[in-house]
C-alpha cells in the first residue's frame, strides 16, 4: 500500500486541524510482529508490578488533563466546557480497573471438584496482541475500557484511533510508556484498510474469516428511549432529558433518541422541554460560554436536517425555531 495522509477537519470551521501519515502494510505487519514478540516478555512481569505501572500511568496522564478538552473541541467539536467530564471519567475508570485487576485476573478455584492428587483451577492467561479500534465521540473514555485491562492482563495493545481524534491515542500511549509500559507493548497506529473502514460488520467478518480463532467484541451504540411517568418531577426530568439528548450534540452511544410521555403530564412536559432547549447556546466549541457544539461533519449535519425535514413532512410539529441556532441553520 502506498503512503497516504490523513487530515482531520475541525467541525467548527472546516479547516485542517491535524495531518498524519498512514503507515504502509509492510510497516503495519512489522508493528504487529514486534508487539507479538514483546508480549511474551511483558506477560512475565508480575501483575502487582503491572498494576503499579498503571497507577503511574494515571499520574502521567493528569499532566495533559487541562489540554485534552481544548484538543477535543478542535478535533470533534465538543464544547470545551464539557471536555473535562471525559477526562474525569477516564481517570475514574482507570482507577476502578486498577482496583479490580488483582481479583479479576486471579486463578479461579475449582476446589469443590478436586480429587486426591489433583488440583483443579482456571488460570487466566494473556491472549497476545489486542487490536483496539477507538471511536471519535468519546475517544478517551471508551478506549480506557479496553486498553488498560488488556495491558494489565499481560497483552500487547495496538490502538487504532478514529481519523477524527488521533491525538487521543497518542496521549494514551505516551502516558503509558512514560509510566513504564514498554513502547513495543502499547503502540498506536493508523489503518486505511477495508476491514477497518466499513464499520462493525466488516470488522466482525474480518475476524471470523481470519486464520485461527480470533475473538472480537463490538460496541456499536444503541437506541435509547426515555419514558416520563405521570408522577415524575418534571423540572428535574426535563433537565436530565434535554441534557441526555443534546450533550455532545447528541453524538453519544446512549443519547436519548426518543421520549414517551404519559398523557397526564404531556401538556406540561413539552413546553418545559422546548423552553430549556431554546436556552442552549450553539457556537464556537472553544468558548466557555458555548454548551452546544457542531456535529462532527457536514455530512452528519445534512443527514440530521433531512431527518428533521422528513419528520415535518410526515406530520411532526417543529417547536424550535431555526433562527435561534443560526449556525446550524446556515
Amino acid at each position: 500500500m502506498s503512503s497516504q495522509t490523513q487530515t482531520t477537519i475541525s467541525p467548527h470551521n472546516q479547516s485542517p486541524y491535524i495531518v498524519r501519515t498512514y503507515p504502509s502494510e509492510k510497516v503495519i505487519e512489522s508493528t504487529i510482529k514486534v508487539a507479538k514478540d514483546a508480549q511474551k516478555q511483558w506477560a512475565k512481569v508480575p501483575l502487582k508490578e503491572r498494576i503499579a505501572i498503571g497507577h503511574k500511568f494515571i499520574e502521567e496522564f493528569k499532566k495533559a488533563a487541562d489540554t485534552v478538552p481544548k484538543e477535543l473541541a478542535w478535533s470533534m467539536g465538543r464544547p470545551i466546557s464539557q471536555g473535562a467530564g471525559e477526562v474525569r471519567g477516564f481517570l475514574d475508570r482507570a482507577e476502578y480497573l486498577l482496583s479490580i485487576a488483582e481479583s479479576s485476573l486471579s486463578d479461579v478455584s475449582l476446589a469443590d471438584t478436586d480429587k486426591p492428587g489433583f488440583k483443579r483451577y482456571i488460570k487466566r492467561t494473556p491472549l497476545g496482541v489486542i487490536l483496539i479500534i477507538a471511536p471519535w465521540n468519546y475517544p478517551y473514555l471508551v478506549s480506557i475500557n479496553a486498553v488498560l485491562p488488556a495491558i494489565l492482563a499481560g497483552n500487547a495493545v495496538l490502538l487504532k484511533p478514529s481519523p477524527q481524534t488521533p491525538e487521543a491515542a497518542e496521549r494514551i500511549a505516551s502516558a503509558l510508556i512514560a509510566a513504564g509500559v514498554p513502547d513495543k507493548i502499547v503502540q498506536w497506529t493508523l489503518f486505511h484498510l477495508p476491514a477497518v473502514s466499513l464499520g462493525g460488520k466488516s470488522v466482525r467478518k474480518a475476524a471470523v474469516d481470519a486464520e485461527g480463532f480470533k475473538g472480537v467484541a463490538l460496541e456499536l451504540g444503541g437506541k435509547d428511549p426515555a419514558y416520563v411517568r405521570p408522577d415524575a418531577d418534571l423540572d428535574y426530568t426535563v433537565g436530565e432529558l434535554v441534557d441526555g439528548a443534546l450533550f455532545n450534540s447528541g453524538q453519544s452511544c446512549c443519547s436519548i433518541e426518543r421520549i414517551y410521555v404519559h398523557e397526564d403530564v404531556y401538556d406540561a412536559f413539552v413546553p418545559k422541554f422546548v423552553e430549556l432547549v431554546k436556552k442552549y447556546k450553539l457556537g464556537d466549541p472553544t468558548s466557555t460560554e458555548t454548551n452546544l457544539g457542531p456535529v462532527v461533519s457536514l455530512a452528519s449535519a445534512q443527514r440530521i436536517r433531512k431527518q428533521v425535514s422528513d419528520a415535518i413532512k410526515a406530520g411532526a410539529k417543529p417547536l424550535i425555531p431555526e433562527s435561534l441556532f443560526p449556525i446550524a441553520a446556515a
